[in-house]
């Protein structure tokens, strides 16, 4: 019980980062706010990490895979944000959820696992719901719809890579490089594209740091007490609070496209998730 209490915090407290990026779209530039994401992320966690798990931070075997996904996170945050800046959070996060599917796509390449045919007629199934989202030839595709998309395919690698660090390095310091990359590579560019912010505005993009800290700080609990793909399912709470927040906040309300696409994706993901699952078991 305490894993899914954990689990479904952290798809609670996620979606408020979004939205106040979302929010903050209007006036400042996506990198500034991706900036904000990482900086403040790092600027909390620091402490957190060297306080209560110093012991745990043992340095990484892998250094230049960890580079490779911190770039993978930072591409899909950048993707992510321009999104929503122009479409809803909730089609947007609906179009990310194909995540999922490419890391059973793509795992008998980079993970060498054996992916069957009901699996991969999920991930098909899993695509065809995302062209329910975007209709193509039906209305016109915008940047932010790809963009969208984009971000479910770079988290879905990002996912990959995680599995395959899981083996070797502590998700602690894992989670630490992730920030450290990103709000390295992300300052470089501050000086071209900064604008000055107002008070409130700081305000909002400390809260969108410390809700990113406090969310991965509730997966990474949750999956102290249970196994990743027994708790994969409940990510999909996120969409719940993301569309309260859309709704309230922006007025914005999932279509009947939507809604249809987004019950074919995540049927999909739930049952690539119980199918995994069942064939871990079976072996």
């Amino acid at each position: 019980m305490k894993a899914i209490t954990f689990n479904l915090l952290a798809w609670v407290m996620l979606p408020i980062m979004d939205g106040f990026a979302k929010y903050l779209s209007t006036d400042l530039p996506v990198l500034q706010i991706t900036w904000a994401r990482y900086f403040f992320t790092v600027a909390f966690t620091l402490p957190i990490m060297f306080l209560f798990f110093r012991q745990k931070l043992v340095w990484t075997d892998k250094p230049k895979l960890q580079l490779i996904r911190g770039l993978i996170l930072l591409c899909a945050n950048i993707s992510f944000f321009y999104a929503i800046s122009i479409i809803s959070l909730a089609k947007a996060l609906t179009l990310a959820f194909i995540a999922p599917l490419i890391v059973t796509a793509f795992s008998p390449i980079f993970l060498g696992e054996r992916v069957g045919f009901r699996r991969w007629s999920a991930v098909i199934l899993g695509f065809i719901g995302s062209l329910v989202v975007i209709r193509p030839g039906f209305v016109e595709i915008n940047l932010a719809s790809i963009a969208a998309l984009w971000t479910g395919i770079m988290y879905g690698f990002y996912l990959i890579i995680t599995r395959k660090l899981s083996t070797s390095d502590n998700p602690l310091l894992t989670l630490l490089l992730t920030g450290i990359v990103g709000a390295i590579i992300v300052s470089t560019v501050m000086p071209f594209v900064w604008v000055k912010p107002t008070f409130n505005q700081w305000s909002m993009m400390a809260a969108i740091g410390i809700f990113a800290c406090i969310g991965h700080l509730f997966i990474i609990l949750s999956l102290k007490y249970a196994d990743a793909s027994k708790l994969a399912p409940f990510s999909y709470f996120e969409i719940i609070t993301n569309i309260i927040i859309g709704y309230y906040i922006f007025g914005d309300f999932p279509d009947n496209w939507t809604f249809l696409g987004l019950f074919i994706i995540v049927l999909s993901g739930i049952y690539i998730s119980r199918r995994g699952s069942i064939v871990r078991k079976l072996k």
